[in-house]
Parts: structure tokens; sequence; C-alpha cells
């Protein structure tokens, strides 16, 4: 095996990381051709629309659970499939490769945050109150939603080749940004918040703010001997994440 490559799942080929980008995507495109011949082997077309979106609904799910426990090249579609309800052939019939059904499985992810954040109406929220909610879900639903946060931590470990692969997750985060901007540009016309900032970073601060807490969650406890777990832990580590958001927007800082 050359250095700095994974072991390869499933037969599939490895993407070196220094140059995953560059011939991923063609290899995924592929791969999916491949398998969709195999496709036609299957059963899936016999099967009723209902019963069809739960057999995708049930191999997406377990799939979510390999691939955020053993990342994408240690998950095997083998194992995936006695986990299912189904087969390893319906599999292929569904996603067409392992490929397709790892890019299946990140679009659901960013889906499922993006479905929640439609949900906050935000549009109807004061300025400041839209920020204050908009970080305190994000932050809420990172910690509820451990498995999202190691899928991202697994695709940037593969340099985000498998992102490339896929426009239907380009245009799911467009969404949050054109919530962001609104937000923001009706701050800075109520006088609210302090004009010149970007709303991809206003985004990429509230992000990273909540990720930190489960991505390095055991290392960050066990060094410095605090439980981030803790209930009032993570509480008081909330507000302080709302307040810092809050502090960088504003255009007069609250006093003491």
């Amino acid at each position: 095996m050359a250095a700095g490559q994974e072991p390869a799942g499933d037969g599939e080929s490895v993407f070196p990381y220094g140059k995953a980008a560059a011939g991923g995507v063609t290899a995924m495109k592929q791969k999916r051709e491949a398998g969709a011949r195999m496709a036609t082997a299957g059963k899936g077309a016999d099967e009723e629309p209902a019963q069809s979106d739960l057999t995708r609904r049930n191999i997406i799910d377990v799939a979510t659970r390999e691939f955020a426990r053993k990342g994408y090249s240690g998950a095997r579609v083998d194992e995936i499939a006695e986990l299912t309800s189904t087969s390893k052939r319906m599999i292929y019939y569904y996603f067409q490769s392992k490929e397709g059904l790892y890019i299946a499985v990140l679009e659901n992810a960013y889906r499922g945050i993006r479905e929640f954040e439609a949900t906050l109406n935000l549009e109807h929220l004061e300025p400041e109150e839209a920020i204050r909610t908009l970080v305190g879900f994000t932050f809420d639903y990172q910690w509820s939603h451990d498995e999202f946060i190691r899928l991202v931590m697994v695709e940037n470990i593969h340099h985000g080749v498998h992102l490339d692969a896929s426009k239907t997750l380009r245009n799911l985060n467009v969404s949050v940004l054109e919530t962001m901007r609104r937000i923001y540009d009706r701050g800075v016309e109520q006088g609210v918040f302090r004009p010149g900032l970007d709303q991809i970073d206003i985004h990429m601060t509230i992000s990273a703010l909540s990720f930190f807490n489960v991505s390095n969650r055991f290392t960050f406890s066990k060094i410095f001997n605090r439980d981030i777990a803790d209930p009032k832990v993570r509480s008081r580590r909330r507000s302080i994440v709302i307040e810092t958001v809050l502090r960088y927007v504003l255009a007069r800082l609250p006093t003491a």
C-alpha cells in the first residue's frame, strides 16, 4: 500500500489523500455506470413505490451508521447489506456502487440539517433573536446528531472528493447562506448589526463553534478534565457560543 492511502473497501480503488480531487470524481462516475448495469438484475423495479421508499430509507439509515463509525474505506457493502432488511444486490440496484451509496448518505445528512433550519421561521424574528435562535439550533442539532459530524470528518479526510460528485449537495447548502444574508441585511438596515461582514464568515463561525463540541468531545474532556457531555457544562458552553456570535455581529455590544 502506498504511503498516504487508506485500505480499499469492497474491492474498490483507494484515493491518495494528496491527489483525491484530481481523478476521484471520474473514477466514481465510471463505477456508478458499471453498477447501473448490475441494477437490471435486481428486483427493485417490481417494488411498489411506498415499499421502494422504505427500502431506500432502511439502506441509508444503516449505511449512515456504518460510514460514520468506520469511515468510507472501513465500511463494507456486504456488512451494510447484512444489517438491512434487503440484499447487497438491491443496494446496487438503488445506488449503483459503494460511492453512490456514500454520496446518498452525505446528501441525506446535509438535507437533514437544512430541512430542520427551514422550520425555524427565522424571517419572522427580529434580527438579533433570529441569530440567537439559529446559533442555538445549530449547537443543539450538531450535538444530537454526532453521526453527521463524523461523516463530515470522514469526507474531509478524503478532501471533499465525494462532494464534487454531487450537485445536490452544493444546492442543498445554498439555503443556509441565503437565510444568513437576509437576516444580516435586515440587521444592518435596522442598525442592529455592524456593516461589512460576510455571511459565509458568520456561518463558518457558528458552524465551527458548534462542531468542536462534538468532534473534540473525548480528547478535550480527557486533556482538560472537563466533561463536555455534562448537561451543566454543555448548557454553559451553548450560552457562550451564542454570546460569542452575537458579539461578532452586533453594532453595539450589550452593557454589563
